[in-house]
């Protein structure tokens, strides 16, 4: 009889844990099923996941622009004349480039884009030129242009490179210039809509997956659509067809995810606005002040092969991250 009440009793403890883990499996389960589903919203705005503060020894002053190449984020961190690398957890991991003029060095580091190869290109706005780094911050060369007699790079801002292409935009000229990475020129824009419609001080820089190029015209208050071969499609300004007055003031960095979603800092409000492929505004996040999703004039954005954001939140000197 003990014999039996003792089965019984363990029947019950194995049944009692089954159900318990079961119960655990099943709102784990749930809870991805939410997760997921709120991250392939097609018009949900992204959600906060962590932020990257620098090197306990040095933390971020003024980051302009941060862009994910290989295993590693890199973040402009202009005040201090330097590259930080972090990890994808953002860890520090190492620094790169001082004050000067020379090989190496830096006066306003602004746009970082990497190749396939893991190199790091880092466009100086007041040295005027673009530098080549290896994934570690070894000074491999600068990038050169293959008309020396024509040269367009002055004070390069945004670059990216996408399918072995280097987009610059280039503020003194006001132009957006586009190279293969062995120096030719293969596009060049400098108006909008038509010849008379001239791009000022032109920033961020970004394509979809059909190649249409996106330019965030500061000086202008919109985003210019282009299509690969620099014809001009479209104007995003927040209001209806891009027609009217612009909801942006200072827009800086933009970037496609792959929902085909456009991303648009706004700088001066410290907002991030979100378009759908036909240019119609679907959400808005941030706002002032120093919280978890709030920025502090905000200024480069960049969208990684998972769709990660990241946000360069120059006064709050940080980097937001979102998924």
């Amino acid at each position: 009889m003990k014999k039996k009440t003792v089965y019984i009793w363990m029947g019950t403890i194995v049944t009692l844990t089954i159900l318990v883990f079961a119960a655990i499996y099943f709102l784990g389960l749930q809870s991805e099923v939410k997760k997921t589903a709120k991250i392939v919203d097609r018009n949900g705005p992204p959600v906060f996941n962590f932020m990257i503060n620098g090197d306990l020894d040095k933390s971020l002053d003024k980051p302009m622009d941060v862009a994910k190449i290989g295993s590693f984020i890199y973040v402009t961190d202009t005040n201090h004349k330097q590259i930080q690398a972090f990890d994808s957890s953002g860890s520090p991991i190492f620094q790169f480039g001082k004050e000067g003029a020379g090989k190496g060095e830096f006066k306003f580091p602004y746009g970082i884009a990497g190749d396939k190869k893991g190199n790091v290109y880092v466009a100086d706005l007041y040295n005027g030129n673009i530098s080549i780094f290896d994934e570690k911050g070894k000074f491999i060369k600068y990038f050169e242009e293959q008309d020396k007699k024509a040269k367009l790079i002055h004070s390069p801002a945004g670059i990216r490179i996408i399918d072995e292409k280097l987009y610059v935009t280039d503020i003194k000229s006001s132009k957006l210039v586009v190279f293969n990475l062995q120096g030719k020129k293969l596009l060049e824009i400098a108006n909008g809509a038509n010849k008379k419609d001239l791009l000022n001080a032109p920033n961020g820089v970004t394509t979809d997956k059909d190649d249409n190029i996106y330019v965030s015209d500061s000086g202008n208050n919109r985003v210019v659509v282009y299509d690969q071969k620099g014809k001009y499609l479209r104007t995003v300004n927040g209001s209806k067809d891009g027609k009217g007055s612009s909801s942006f003031v200072n827009p800086r960095g933009i970037a496609v995810d792959s929902r085909g979603i456009l991303y648009v800092v706004n700088n001066l409000t410290h907002f991030i606005y979100g378009f759908d492929e036909s240019g119609k505004e679907v959400f808005t996040f941030g706002g002032m002040g120093d919280g978890n999703e709030q920025f502090y004039l905000p200024n480069g954005l960049f969208v990684d092969s998972d769709d990660q954001i990241y946000i360069t939140d120059t006064l709050n000197q940080r980097v937001a991250v979102y998924y």
